[in-house]
């Protein structure tokens, strides 16, 4: 049976790994001073998060793969955990020494601060761990530069400031992630347009098949997952690579292949609707006026 550890607080976490504890809501590890450990005899371990965490695993990438590329970086990896994912680790049943960093903070720490107000726009902490970032020599110096700031804070007493002057730190750690992020995507670019081909087919064939009918209107979610991607992931590749939204992208599919369909006199708007995968005919009617800017029919009478 596997074994499902929970970590709500920065104290349980920081117990593990042995750090003191210089703030309640917040710490940065160094988990090469953490002692070895061993996962037990469970084929898998479950860690259960109630806290924000960003490991920063400075492993040799070469030998990884995403798709059928080679991981582009080789300095670090960035891997990015929100309060209530369920982790599944691999485990390899032997004592072993983890290395890397890690910042984890607490939701408490940020209530009330312009942090809490952004926190749900950085997209990547809902990403998949074959979409972590990978991190350039210099990349993962400004990481490190961040995590050194946060802890000489850490390091200060606790007054008034510390919750704002830490939030704040967090704050430009996360922006320059997100610049990583637009990077990784500029560089990773003959990959991101396989997958734009892929997306393109995937799409192409469902209105050929009897999707429409068992599954309904396509979603980006339903792509995400024949493309093996997180449907955050996907939507940001997909409107970096496009100009438009993953949901843009599949509403004017939808339009351009109601269009033909409507040019074909011998098929009732009713038809149509269930053919593209609306379950009522009406609501197709209203997706075609608001896109168009006529009705379905008003559309046959015009063309």
């Amino acid at each position: 049976m596997d074994h499902v550890y929970m970590f709500n607080s920065v104290a349980e976490y920081n117990a593990l790994n042995n750090p003191e504890t210089l703030h309640p809501l917040v710490s940065i590890i160094n988990f090469s001073k953490a002692n070895p450990r061993s996962w037990g005899d469970s084929k898998t371990v479950k860690i259960n998060y109630g806290l924000y965490c960003i490991f920063l695993k400075q492993v040799k990438c070469g030998d990884l793969i995403y798709g059928r590329n080679y991981y582009d970086y080789q300095e670090g990896t960035l891997v990015f955990i929100s309060p209530g994912q369920l982790i599944e680790i691999e485990n390899m049943k032997k004592i072993y020494q983890p290395m890397g960093h890690a910042l984890v903070f607490h939701p408490d720490l940020i209530r009330g601060t312009s942090l809490a107000k952004s926190i749900n726009d950085y997209d990547f902490f809902s990403y998949k761990s074959n979409e972590a970032l990978h991190l350039s020599e210099r990349e993962r110096q400004l990481v490190m530069d961040c995590f050194s700031k946060i802890q000489v804070e850490l390091q200060q007493s606790i007054d008034k400031h510390s919750k704002k002057l830490i939030a704040s730190n967090i704050e430009l750690f996360l922006n320059y992630c997100e610049r990583f992020y637009d990077r990784q995507f500029i560089t990773r670019e003959n990959v991101n347009k396989g997958i734009i081909e892929k997306f393109e087919e995937l799409l192409n064939s469902y209105f050929t098949s009897k999707k429409p009918y068992t599954v309904g209107l396509p979603s980006v979610a339903y792509f995400a997952d024949e493309l093996h991607l997180s449907p955050n992931y996907f939507g940001t590749l997909i409107k970096k690579e496009t100009g438009k939204s993953a949901q843009e992208y599949i509403q004017d599919k939808i339009i351009d292949v109601a269009k033909n369909k409507i040019f074909d006199s011998n098929k009732n708007i009713s038809e149509i609707a269930y053919e593209l995968g609306f379950k009522y005919p009406q609501h197709f009617t209203r997706f075609f006026k608001q896109h168009v800017g006529n009705t379905p029919n008003e559309y046959r009478v015009l063309n």
